[in-house]
């Protein structure tokens, strides 16, 4: 079970994860209905998972958005289940949820940019907004399941944080997402094909605002139980690695990892990077487009032999339409989830799990 919070790199270790569950057959809780999240910023209950009614406890994948609550999360997940997530450092964090959520996050939608936000937060912030308003104070503890506008109180967060590492047995950091993913791949004993990715949802560097020096101490404390949050599990991952890995073979397989990674971009990609929306050629891979920023993608090579472009398109889908995709292969007389756009495989290709040329 991974607990995918918001503008932490989640979309990549979702690809992963949806990967992962197509190589071995495995059958992932999807949103129900035409929905993309798990009930989300309402809290989690088991009916927002398809087919919960019928198939109970046997899915052994559940990594969409949702607002984590255990007690429904393990009437889906069976008891052994291994829990995880990632957490990023919440000043990057902030600004990059100020340009994804500008339009749609009333706290965000009247600042002229994120430093006159973070001035003062406090005029454009109102905690009763706080199902529109999560994005702009403490995400990251309010997607764990907790109250973001809560005080910040010593025994609060200690007992919050005392919670966390009861119910998950990893958390991994954005900020080191090549260590994050080797950590991983050591705690699951997975392979190293089982955690290359390439990555997704992420915006072109001119959408980026500069954060003045205030601007990152003032998120500190306007994001304090995010920043508790991100400093404690940031010391705990260090542990882990140093305990498990240690420090000498996590900078070798990191190597190994970003090789391969750049071996698969060379076979993949006609440019060797993500590239603007405006510039995606396959309309079908166009990721989801939101606020200010300009969120990249993939052009695939054009030459490509059918295994090959399989393994490519599924390393460049964006979520939303991997969503759509697995739930037709899994709920086959349901309507499609409408993503809006192009089908990268029709539904026959799916059943067949036959790719389909450029």
């Amino acid at each position: 079970m991974f607990l995918k919070t918001h503008k932490t790199a989640s979309s990549t270790v979702l690809n992963i994860m949806f990967r992962f569950a197509e190589r071995y057959n495995l059958t992932v809780a999807l949103p129900a209905d035409q929905l993309f999240h798990l009930g989300y910023p309402r809290t989690f209950v088991a009916h927002f998972v398809e087919g919960f009614e019928t198939i109970g406890q046997n899915y052994n994948i559940m990594c969409n958005h949702l607002r984590f609550n255990p007690l429904e999360v393990k009437k889906v997940m069976a008891a052994n289940t291994f829990y995880f997530s990632i957490l990023r450092n919440p000043i990057l964090l902030l600004e990059s949820s100020y340009i994804y959520y500008k339009d749609s996050v009333p706290a965000f939608r009247s600042s002229k940019n994120v430093n006159e936000f973070l001035e003062s937060p406090t005029k454009y912030y109102h905690p009763a907004d706080y199902r529109k308003n999560m994005y702009a104070r403490n995400i990251m503890w309010f997607d764990f399941g907790y109250d973001n506008n809560a005080k910040d109180d010593k025994n609060y967060t200690q007992a919050v944080l005392e919670e966390i590492e009861q119910n998950f047995h990893l958390i991994l950091i954005a900020d080191y997402f090549d260590e994050s993913m080797i950590l991983l791949k050591h705690t699951l004993c997975w392979d190293l094909d089982d955690v290359i990715y390439f990555k997704l949802n992420s915006r072109s560097q001119d959408t980026v605002q500069t954060l003045t020096a205030e601007s990152e101490e003032q998120i500190k404390v306007w994001c304090s139980l995010d920043w508790k949050l991100y400093l404690h599990f940031n010391q705990s991952f260090w542990r882990r690695i140093e305990q498990t890995i240690g420090l000498r073979v996590l900078g070798e397989e990191v190597d190994h990892l970003r090789t391969r990674q750049k071996e698969l971009m060379e076979t993949c990609l006609s440019e060797q990077e993500a590239v603007r929306k405006d510039h995606i050629r396959n309309k079908a891979l166009l990721p989801f487009q939101s606020g200010a920023a300009n969120i990249l993608g993939y052009n695939l090579k054009q030459d490509l032999d059918n295994k090959t472009l399989r393994t490519c398109q599924k390393m460049v889908i964006p979520e939303l339409q991997y969503t759509s995709y697995l739930y037709a292969v899994q709920h086959p007389h349901k309507k499609r989830k409408d993503v809006g756009l192009p089908l990268l495989w029709t539904s026959l290709q799916e059943k067949m799990q036959l790719p389909q040329s450029n």
